[in-house]
């Protein structure tokens, strides 16, 4: 990814980093950055970590296919998009064909890639890739995670765009991918 900077002057300057605690999905940082506008040394915690995927699976009948899980952090469940963590080696879309598979057991012979985002620039180094998977169908036995336990709900294409404009979608990821979607590729 290219950061756009409006000038080298303003840039931060990492001076030095520690290394925090391995918190497993990340591995935490201590940053010194110097403030380019007054000078000040200020220390930023970052967390590293891998890139994301996250797929918007439209089925042959004009569905979306959600995933319905609890969510530790917010001790709730949440309707969201399939999608989750890059392995080694795994480009994004063959990352997103991988979580779509495992967490639904949906397929699909057509794929887009809409767009990255920044997983949470203010703390985090990571990106989410959002993909559009066209004709999704079932095709495989879904394989979760030890930790996961979800359950497939369908929504109608509309009822989404609808359910997007109330605010009923809390997972940054899911709102991220589904205004890009309704914005570019979507009709009125």
């Amino acid at each position: 990814m290219t950061i756009i900077n409006d000038s080298d002057s303003r840039r931060w300057k990492r001076l030095e980093r520690q290394p925090g605690p391995d918190l497993r999905l990340f591995k935490a940082f201590e940053d010194l950055y110097l403030n380019p506008r007054n000078q000040v040394t200020e220390s930023m915690i970052v967390l590293s970590g891998q890139d994301a995927v996250n797929v918007i699976p439209l089925t042959t009948t004009g569905e979306i296919v959600f995933v319905r899980q609890f969510r530790f952090g917010i001790e709730t469940e949440t309707l969201e998009l399939p999608g989750g963590l890059m392995d080694a080696g795994e480009n994004p879309e063959q990352a997103a064909q991988r979580e779509l598979r495992e967490e639904t057991g949906y397929g699909s012979p057509d794929w887009l890639f809409l767009n990255s985002v920044g997983n949470n620039p203010v703390f985090m180094d990571s990106w989410i890739h959002h993909f559009v998977a066209r004709d999704a169908q079932l095709h495989y036995t879904p394989q979760l995670d030890p930790g996961e336990d979800i359950s497939l709900e369908f929504l109608p294409v509309a009822d989404v765009k609808r359910k997007l404009a109330d605010g009923f979608f809390v997972h940054p990821h899911t709102i991220s991918a589904l205004c890009t979607y309704f914005l570019r590729l979507s009709s009125p």
